[in-house]
């Protein structure tokens, strides 16, 4: 018998790494490319509007298709998918690392997308139903959280490296061995789940799908430009975002009729689920908007390298990776609602005390300090978010409930880029001369906005935390 249950837990144990290190992929594959653009838009001819669809054509069908993706586990079974989901994205990445036309890479860039949006909500879906509530989740949702929030720091430090000492082609190379590993353990480890018996809601999958999608590029093209230019009452943002608005109300009249519903609704009427959802949404805005500015800062006003910012970002991201292991070890004694308080207080101080960095700060109390409040604030939040998202959730809709977690994170990441881009960018176009220190006025006038893009990050961070206090159960349920 103890043989038996040691056995059983090895095997969830590799189970949770295969799960874990294919979601690290998923998330790393939005910042990866990021620092071989350059040599992308070199390399096939790209223009400058168009070298930008690199990384937004991989987070539209990523985040569009996060809910169908989700209901397809449910329904399909969630091994299944999450399988084909990995295939999908291995063979794009492949083919993207083999692209001679700009119109090739951008196929497989929005393909990649596709195959994570089916396996990501299944592979945290398998979490929830393999282990089950309690300290073996929590331990489980820590290592998962751990992995999964060190996507972007090891995506950038991958693309400074890849590209600095091979080529571009490698930041989608590199993918291939992984996924092919991947897919080879997963057959053997993973067991597939009780499928749902019930029928796709293809009026919900348009709608939702179309509207999600719209919603995301609208709000990234409405955003604020480096020369100051708003976009939001541009007539194709208009139009965008107000046919994504229709979309997502006739989805949500959908929805409410539909008995074999996309999202069933009775996931929001559930106080807490959409506390945390929202939650979510406010903290991926502030993230996203921090890690995009900080970047920009980095490298434009202090002169920092594409691969020393890379390495910057290490000590931040194994801040994360901590604050989401301690957090699964404390969530039991403090409660979520304690910890993630707590994690969000600490993230909006540092925030605010980021939000003064300037051209002529100096690294230590300008920069690093700030930075290191507020990442592992943030890190001490991944788990408890995560476990009260899925705690509660019948098995048949654990695939959704993940794809909506998913999902919130990335609309969060556009809203963050719109809203604190426009800030940000319009702060820095009102700036004049002269400037202190001899600076650019460029430099300094980028200086001042970044600035104001965390204050309002920060605020955000206020914003979720007062919510997560209002809908957060008290205890330590």
């Amino acid at each position: 018998m103890t043989r038996h249950l040691e056995a059983g837990r090895r095997s969830r144990a590799v189970a949770l790494w295969i799960i874990s290190v294919a979601q690290l992929m998923f998330l790393l594959d939005a910042t990866i490319v990021n620092v071989a653009l350059p040599g992308i838009q070199e390399s096939l001819g790209f223009s400058g509007s168009g070298l930008e669809w690199v990384v937004t054509g991989y987070s539209l069908t990523y985040g569009g298709l996060l809910l169908l993706g989700g209901r397809a586990g449910d329904i399909l079974g969630r091994r299944r998918v999450f399988i084909a989901g990995l295939v999908l994205f291995t063979v794009a990445s492949l083919l993207g690392g083999l692209a001679t036309e700009s119109w090739w890479l951008l196929a497989c860039r929005a393909l990649q997308g596709v195959g994570a949006a089916a396996a990501s909500p299944a592979a945290l879906s398998l979490i929830a139903t393999t282990f089950p509530e309690g300290p073996e989740r929590d331990r489980a949702v820590g290592i998962y959280s751990a992995v999964a929030t060190a996507g972007g720091g090891v995506g950038l430090l991958a693309g400074g490296v890849i590209t600095t000492y091979l080529s571009w082609r490698w930041v989608m190379f590199v993918n291939v061995p992984v996924g092919v590993f991947i897919v080879i353990a997963a057959q053997r480890v993973l067991t597939e789940t009780e499928r749902v018996r019930d029928r796709f809601d293809l009026g919900g999958a348009l709608t939702g799908t179309a509207g999600v999608t719209l919603l995301v590029y609208g709000l990234i093209n409405a955003a604020t430009d480096q020369a100051g230019t708003a976009h939001w009452a541009d007539p194709d943002v208009l139009v965008t975002v107000g046919v994504a608005v229709l979309l997502i109300a006739s989805f949500v009249a959908i929805e409410r009729r539909n008995p074999h519903a996309l999202v069933p609704l009775r996931l929001f009427t559930d106080r807490v689920r959409a506390g945390i959802y929202t939650v979510q949404i406010l903290t991926s805005t502030a993230m996203f908007g921090i890690f995009f500015f900080l970047t920009l800062f980095l490298q434009k006003v202090w002169d920092y390298t594409p691969l020393q910012t890379a390495v910057v970002y290490v000590p931040l991201t194994a801040l994360l990776i901590l604050g989401a292991r301690f957090s699964s070890l404390l969530v039991a004694r403090t409660g979520a609602r304690n910890l993630v308080i707590g994690g969000l207080a600490t993230a909006a101080a540092g925030m605010a005390w980021l939000s003064q960095i300037g051209d002529s700060t100096g690294y230590l109390t300008g920069m690093l300090v700030p930075t290191i409040l507020a990442y592992a604030g943030l890190g001490l939040t991944a788990v408890p978010l995560t476990l009260s998202a899925l705690s509660r959730v019948p098995a048949e809709d654990s695939g959704i409930a993940s794809g909506v977690f998913s999902a919130a994170r990335q609309v969060g990441g556009a809203i963050g880029l719109a809203v604190l881009g426009t800030v940000a960018w319009a702060a820095a176009a009102a700036v004049t001369g002269p400037t202190p220190n001899g600076r650019s006025l460029a430099d300094h006038a980028l200086a001042v906005g970044a600035g104001r893009g965390f204050a309002v990050a920060a605020g955000l961070v206020v914003l979720a935390m007062l919510i997560a206090a209002l809908t957060m159960p008290r205890g330590r349920s």
